[in-house]
């Protein structure tokens, strides 16, 4: 008979570890359930992890998780049984996302309890999303846990479509430039240069600069090809590495604008998933330990960890933020009036609002910067090889 590993809560609520046998994983939890425990996760004996565990689990777009996640509460809110509201969304989903809940549904019909359902998908359900669940279904909230879900992942949706929005006057621009110069460089220049050349005509220092730049691109492109290609791989390989994404995060904090974005979106994301965690239920240890493990920025994910260890010790959570540079004062003053009234979920969830509206800010200033900058380097661009191609042609009807 096979043998299932697993991991429970007791009635004390305490995670305890152990191995059962049954005939399938449905039975090893139901049997894990008749004994009153509550049922975290189950898999069976050596099963594979890793990437091989994935390899038929494709990752749908975040699109489609905020609707699932929308549509789901509504009718869980609606008095809707779990199982229905899954198989009703697996006939209106399409491709991937059908999939992905006609999986759910049959793990939810064999026994599993949604959070773990949700938690073998682990490419596509974060750790956040998943702890939310567990804690809605222990709490019997399971409801009101995916309403606040949805509005928190709605609002990241809408803050997403915002930023890239903002990014895509100066893309355009900057990937026009760069065409461009291509063109002049690889098509426009090489005839003006057999041009002069067949006067025998002194040319500018300007326009042997130009010319060379040519040249190298129409003789060389493969080299910087093969260039762009090697630092990008060598630049994306350094920053899978610890060293190397905390010194990544470390410069893009300190570029002006930049970091300054960085810092208030980082923020905001911690700020409402800490005040999503709280409000669920979530113990303040368990919270900081979710919100570290998920936050993009190395800086703040090892400060957070730090912070964690100060609250596990018993300082207050705004007098171990404090000891931080990158958490500005606003920040921890707001946190300390949460603590003292009891109501830091909903202090944190204000905070969040603030922080990002900041980063709306943010981005305006930072898309205001980069116009006029754009502008300046095509003026100095444009100038220049007006300039270069010019004086040549001053210089052949002088000699005429």
């Amino acid at each position: 008979m096979p043998i299932f590993k697993y991991l429970v809560k007791n009635k004390q609520g305490e995670n305890v570890k152990g191995k059962v046998e049954a005939v399938s994983r449905a039975q090893a939890v139901s049997t894990l359930i008749g004994r009153d425990l509550f049922v975290i996760d189950v898999s069976p004996l050596g099963q594979s992890s890793g990437l091989f565990a994935n390899l038929n689990h494709n990752k749908v777009k975040f699109e489609d998780l905020v609707n699932f996640t929308r549509q789901l509460a509504t009718m869980i809110n609606a008095g809707l049984p779990l199982a229905t509201a899954l198989s009703i969304l697996e006939e209106q989903s399409k491709t991937e996302m059908a999939k992905l809940t006609g999986n759910l549904l049959k793990d939810v019909e064999g026994g599993l309890s949604f959070s773990m359902a949700l938690d073998k998908y682990k490419e596509n359900f974060s750790r956040i999303y998943v702890q939310l669940v567990r804690a809605g279904e222990m709490g019997g909230v399971l409801d009101e846990v995916l309403d606040r879900l949805a509005i928190t992942m709605e609002k990241e949706k809408d803050f997403r479509a915002k930023t890239k929005g903002a990014m895509v006057y100066p893309i355009i621009i900057v990937l026009a430039m760069v065409a461009v110069a291509i063109v002049m460089m690889v098509a426009v220049v090489p005839k003006l240069t057999t041009m002069y050349q067949d006067f025998g005509a002194e040319l500018p220092a300007a326009t042997k600069i130009l010319m060379n730049i040519s040249g190298f691109f129409v003789n060389y492109w493969w080299l910087l090809v093969l260039l762009f290609a090697v630092a990008g791989f060598a630049l994306r390989t350094f920053k899978k590495t610890p060293q190397g994404e905390l010194a990544v995060n470390r410069f893009i904090l300190k570029v002006p604008i930049i970091g300054i974005l960085q810092q208030k979106i980082v923020l905001t994301d911690f700020t409402r998933t800490l005040s999503l965690l709280l409000g669920a239920g979530v113990s303040l240890l368990e919270a900081l330990d979710v919100v570290a493990s998920a936050i993009g920025s190395a800086v703040y994910r090892n400060q957070l960890k730090e912070v964690n260890k100060q609250v596990e010790k018993g300082v207050t959570l705004s007098d171990a933020i404090a000891h931080y540079d990158n958490f500005p004062s606003i920040l921890f003053q707001m946190i300390a009036v949460g603590e003292e009234t009891g109501k830091l979920d909903e202090i944190l969830g204000k905070i969040s609002e603030y922080f990002e509206k900041e980063s709306e800010y943010a981005i305006k200033n930072l898309t205001t910067a980069i116009e006029p900058m754009i502008m300046i380097m095509l003026g100095l661009g444009v100038g220049f090889i007006v300039i270069a191609i010019i004086m040549p042609i001053y210089s052949l009807t002088s000699q005429f």
